[in-house]
């Protein structure tokens, strides 16, 4: 099963909808981790090994080209435009029923291709 680790940017009630179908999730404010730099979210994320979970598009596709470029890991990032609360738990929901943790790792996946 993924795990998943909310970015700041995410709202607590995305975490409670996948939490109520039963899925592993921890957000930054949980982790006590508010205010830290995208790639050192990144870094706990693959401490934790969870995949992320960000609206952030612009900066987690650059940190994913620069990590697969050197060579590093990741356990998968999720990437979607703002949306309704319950069209994002709906579609992380089809995404976290499909896709299995060593499916998504080192892999971008977008969250408009689950509909």
């Amino acid at each position: 099963m993924i795990r998943l680790y909310l970015d700041e940017n995410v709202p607590e009630a995305i975490a409670t909808g996948l939490r109520l179908r039963g899925y592993d999730v921890m957000t930054v404010k949980e982790a006590n981790r508010r205010g830290l730099s995208d790639i050192e979210q990144l870094r706990y994320a693959v401490s934790e090994k969870r995949a992320v979970f960000t609206f952030n598009i612009a900066d987690f596709c650059k940190l994913h080209s620069e990590l697969i470029r050197k060579g590093s890991t990741h356990e998968g990032i999720i990437l979607s435009a703002q949306l309704p609360i319950g069209v994002v738990v709906k579609r992380l929901v089809k995404i976290l029923g499909r896709m299995k943790s060593d499916e998504i790792r080192n892999k971008v996946v977008w969250l408009s291709d689950y509909i």
